[in-house]
């Protein structure tokens, strides 16, 4: 007899440029998922900024949407994962303009914004301590050069004013509670907490920030739980309404959406595919979490200094074990970059449509057909892309790296566009063997991994890293991880599951 689930958890994902949830049963199965995209906007090079009213009102209409038609009191928790964006709101809790032209609704600076570049090359040229457990230089996608950055442009406007910087996924949990606590995941691995001791005042002070330490941490926060704790009383009744959702269902400390990917794949049972991984311990694997950037995670027992890669951060993802992460800041973004920046793009996009594919699968279909008898990954003999157009994040720790293609020709059609694609994506998976094998050097031990998030819908994308890095790939059954991954903190929270591990 089918077992018939009588209890569901929401996952809540905030993306880059959508907002995802699904409807999870207690078996892990994704009953119902739907997404909304969300607006960027970049007001000069290397700003993007968002705004946290268009964010929630995107998670309220793709919730409503999941649950519809479920008997709410078999719904038992929610939990949040969204993008380490800063969200900057006054002491009202109404949110604060982060740019210069005030529009207060655009009050979200985006992991990906790299205007704080002075304010980061100042706090690397400390050396403080704190900027060993981030690889020994800490990245302007963090938060501190982006509180800097504030401090010191808009000191008037927003500086003064504000009453509270979340982390979006914190902002979320709050919105859905009223409760200002902070995820563990999110202080440790984007505001240079500590697990054993907190947040450190001299490194504050050092860089100028003196004003957080004064007021308790008050603005950045000063009650931290692990991720999959409940937060407060649960949904309050305004944010139920809005959500779709009862009143007091448990919420769940968040996670950070690569972090969410992580949890969604890492632990997956393996057995009986012959894998390198099978029998041995979780460590032996790296998640890579591919989207618009891509994330790649990989735990210890003990704390491995990998430099050049974030981390060792204790309890970030798999409790009680030191997460290492290392990343590439742009990847589905550069490979969108290239391929839509194309002169041939717009015959791709008309050929595509014809065909009824997607651009990609099109693309795919067409470096089969020019391939001749050697495998596809010899087109571009003599084609190669440096991939930092947005910088180095892992594991060279430069922003101020640029892309470069070497190789181009006269030629202007659809075979060339198929190949510096084709070469897009081996860059990148060269960039991500760079990555592994600069963590093995460190003392990490990687057979197998394990790839979720869009990208790794891309066959070829998959193929190209199982061929560059010499590993085994997995990929989830479940293709909406992250998703997964965010589920689990909401059935931890709601106490149904004792543990994150029990759940995964």
């Amino acid at each position: 007899k089918k077992q018939v689930p009588l209890k569901y958890y929401v996952g809540i994902d905030v993306g880059s440029a959508s907002v995802r949830a699904a409807l999870v049963d207690e078996f892990g199965t994704v009953v119902a998922h739907a997404d909304q995209p969300i607006q960027i906007w970049e007001p000069q090079p290397d700003h993007y900024e968002q705004s946290s009213a268009d964010i929630w009102a995107a998670c309220c209409l793709v919730t409503k949407k999941v649950v519809c038609g479920v008997d709410a009191s078999w719904i038992r928790g929610v939990g949040f994962d969204a993008t380490c964006s800063l969200v900057v709101v006054d002491k009202q809790f109404q949110p604060l303009a982060v740019n210069c032209e005030g529009q207060n609704y655009r009050n979200v600076i985006m992991w990906m914004d790299h205007r704080a570049v002075s304010q980061v090359e100042r706090i690397n040229a400390t050396q403080h301590r704190v900027l060993s457990y981030v690889g020994g230089v800490m990245s302007v996608e963090m938060q501190p050069p982006k509180l800097l950055w504030i401090k010191e442009n808009l000191q008037e406007s927003c500086w003064e004013k504000a009453g509270y910087f979340f982390d979006l996924p914190d902002f979320l949990s709050w919105k859905a509670t009223g409760v200002t606590a902070r995820s563990l995941c999110t202080v440790v691995c984007k505001w240079t907490y500590t697990s054993d001791g907190g947040w450190d005042d001299s490194f504050w002070k050092m860089i100028g920030l003196e004003d957080l330490v004064k007021d308790k941490y008050e603005k950045i926060g000063n009650h931290v739980l692990s991720p999959g704790e409940p937060v407060g009383k649960g949904l309050t009744p305004e944010a139920a309404k809005d959500l779709g959702l009862p009143a007091g269902i448990a919420v769940a400390a968040s996670l950070i959406d690569a972090h969410a990917g992580g949890l969604g794949v890492i632990g997956a049972d393996v057995k009986g595919y012959n894998l390198p991984c099978e029998n041995q311990p979780i460590t032996s694997r790296v998640a890579m979490i591919c989207g618009t950037s891509s994330c790649h995670m990989g735990v210890s027992e003990t704390p491995i200094f990998v430099p050049g890669v974030w981390g060792p951060y204790f309890s970030a993802m798999v409790p009680g074990l030191w997460l290492n992460e290392g990343g590439q800041s742009a990847t589905g973004k550069l490979i969108d970059h290239v391929v839509r920046g194309h002169v041939a793009f717009p015959e791709l996009q008309s050929k595509a449509a014809a065909s009824a594919h997607s651009i990609y699968t099109y693309l795919n279909s067409h470096l089969d057909l020019i391939k001749k008898s050697l495998p596809v990954g010899f087109l571009t003999v003599d084609l190669h892309v440096w991939p930092d157009f947005h910088g180095n994040r892992s594991p060279l720790t430069d922003l101020t790296l640029k892309g470069m293609v070497v190789g181009l020709t006269l030629s202007r059609g659809l075979d060339e566009l198929a190949l510096i694609y084709l070469a897009t994506i081996q860059a990148i998976a060269l960039g991500t063997r760079h990555i592994l094998e600069t963590m093995q050097a460190a003392g990490h031990h990687i057979n197998t991994l394990f790839l979720c998030g869009g990208l790794s819908k891309n066959p070829l994308f998959v193929q190209m890293h199982a061929d560059i890095t010499g590993k085994p790939v997995v990929l989830s059954k479940e293709v909406e991880s992250v998703l997964v991954g965010a589920a689990i903190l909401g059935a931890c929270a709601s106490g149904d599951f004792a543990s994150i591990q029990v759940c995964s």
